[in-house]
C-alpha cells in the first residue's frame, strides 16, 4: 500500500504492546492491572504534550523582547494546557472503577515505583517555576534520591535553565505605562488607597459602639493589617523582608506592573496580558485541584497505608496540593484591587498608548 499507513504513522504496534502487567509475568494476572497501566501511560502522553507547549511558551518569555502579537499564540497554548488538565481530572473516575481490593491484588509488585518518579511531571513543575528548592517540606536529597541517575541528570538540566516564572517576572518588569514624564501612576494609586482606607476607618469608628468588644478588636486589627499590607507593596525593605520569608516571589516591580494590568484590564493593549495572567492562575489552580483529587483517590484506595514509593501516601499528596503553588503572587494581587469607579484617571497620552495609538519611535514590544 502506497503512502502513509495509519498504524505505522502512530507506531501502534509498539504503543499497544507496551502494557505488560507484572501480575501476568508472575503467572496470576490481575485483571485491573491493565487499566492501571493504561491510565498512567495516558497521563504520561498528556504530560508530554503539556511539556511541548510549556517549552515553547517559556522560550517566548525568556527572549529579550516579546511582541504583543506573540501573546495571542502563547495564550492559545495555555488554553490548550487547560483543556488537557481537564482530561487529567476526568481520568480519575475511570481509575476509581477499580476497587481498593482489586488494587491490592497487584500493589505490592509495584514497590518502590511511584508516580512521584514521573520525570515528565517533575519537568512540568520546574518549567512552570517550581524548582526542587521551592517544594513544600521536601528535602532535595530525598526528592532527587527517588529518581534514577538518568532522570536526576534530566531534572538538573531543566533546573539550570530559566523557567516560565523567571521569564514572566522579567517581562512584567519591562511593562511600561506606569511612569511617564509628567505622571507617576503609583502616586495617584496610593492617594486613592489612602482615601479608601480612611473611609473604611470612618465607617468603622462610626459603628464601633454598636459592636461587641471581641468584634471591635477584630475589626480594628483587620483594618490595621490591611494598611500594613498595602504599605508593604511600596516599601522596598518590607517587600524584601516578605520575599525572604517566602511570602512573595515576584519582584516588587513585576508585582506592581502585574497589578496595573489587572486594574486596567479593559484597556485594549492590556487585554492579552490580562488574559495571560488569568490563564497562568487557571493552570496553577487546575494542578492544585488535580493533586487534591488525586489525594482523595489515594485515601479511598489505601486509607492511611504508606505509598508504594515510601511516602506518607494520602498525607503527602494533600500537602503537595496545598504547598506546591507556583503563581500564588498573582492570586494575591486581588488584595490590592480597588473599585473601577475609584481608578485614577490616566493622562490622555497614556490612554492613547493603551489603545494602540503609539508614536512611531515606540514599538509594541513589552
Amino acid at each position: 500500500m502506497a503512502g502513509t499507513y495509519y498504524g505505522d504513522y502512530l507506531n501502534l504496534n509498539q504503543l499497544l504492546s507496551s502494557q505488560n502487567p507484572l501480575s501476568k509475568k508472575n503467572g496470576n494476572e490481575s485483571h485491573d492491572e491493565t487499566l492501571f497501566i493504561i491510565v498512567h501511560q495516558v497521563y504520561e502522553l498528556w504530560f508530554k504534550q503539556i511539556l511541548h507547549e510549556l517549552v515553547s511558551i517559556r522560550d517566548v518569555f525568556t527572549s529579550d523582547n516579546i511582541e504583543e502579537r506573540s501573546l495571542h499564540s502563547v495564550n492559545e497554548r495555555l488554553e490548550r494546557i487547560i483543556k488537557i488538565q481537564k482530561l487529567l481530572v476526568d481520568q480519575l473516575p475511570v481509575m476509581e472503577t477499580m476497587t481498593p481490593m482489586d488494587f491490592l491484588e497487584f500493589r505490592d509488585l509495584l514497590v518502590p515505583a511511584s508516580g512521584f518518579q514521573s520525570i515528565q511531571f517533575r519537568q512540568i513543575e520546574v518549567l512552570m517555576g517550581l524548582p526542587t528548592g521551592k517544594r513544600g517540606k521536601v528535602d532535595r536529597s530525598y526528592f532527587m534520591g527517588r529518581l534514577s541517575e538518568k532522570d536526576q541528570a534530566v531534572l538538573n538540566e531543566v533546573e539550570s535553565q530559566a523557567s516560565l516564572f523567571d521569564g514572566l517576572e522579567k517581562w512584567l518588569e519591562r511593562i511600561p505605562f506606569t511612569k511617564e514624564k509628567n505622571f507617576d501612576f503609583w502616586n495617584s494609586y496610593k492617594v486613592t488607597v489612602e482615601e479608601m482606607l480612611q473611609n473604611e476607618e470612618n465607617i468603622l469608628l462610626k459603628n464601633l459602639a454598636t459592636l461587641p468588644e471581641i468584634a471591635k478588636e477584630a475589626q480594628i486589627e483587620g483594618l490595621e493589617s490591611t494598611k500594613k499590607t498595602f504599605a508593604s507593596l511600596f516599601d522596598p525593605k518590607q517587600f524584601e523582608k516578605l520575599t525572604k520569608a517566602g511570602k512573595r516571589r515576584l519582584s516588587q516591580k513585576a508585582t506592581l506592573n502585574a497589578l496595573f494590568i489587572l486594574l486596567y484590564r479593559d484597556e485594549p493593549i492590556l487585554h492579552q496580558p490580562y488574559r495571560l495572567l488569568n490563564l497562568l492562575m487557571d493552570i496553577d489552580e487546575n494542578f492544585t485541584s488535580w493533586r487534591q483529587r488525586h489525594a482523595i483517590m489515594a485515601q479511598r484506595m489505601l486509607g492511611t497505608k504508606v505509598g508504594t514509593g515510601g511516602s506518607s501516601g494520602h498525607e503527602y499528596l494533600k500537602m503537595a496540593a496545598e504547598k506546591n503553588r507556583v503563581y500564588l503572587d498573582l492570586f494575591n494581587l486581588s488584595t490590592f484591587l480597588i473599585p473601577r469607579s475609584k481608578l485614577p484617571i490616566l493622562p490622555k497620552e497614556l490612554k492613547k498608548q493603551l489603545n494602540f495609538y503609539i508614536a512611531e519611535e515606540n514599538t509594541s514590544e513589552l
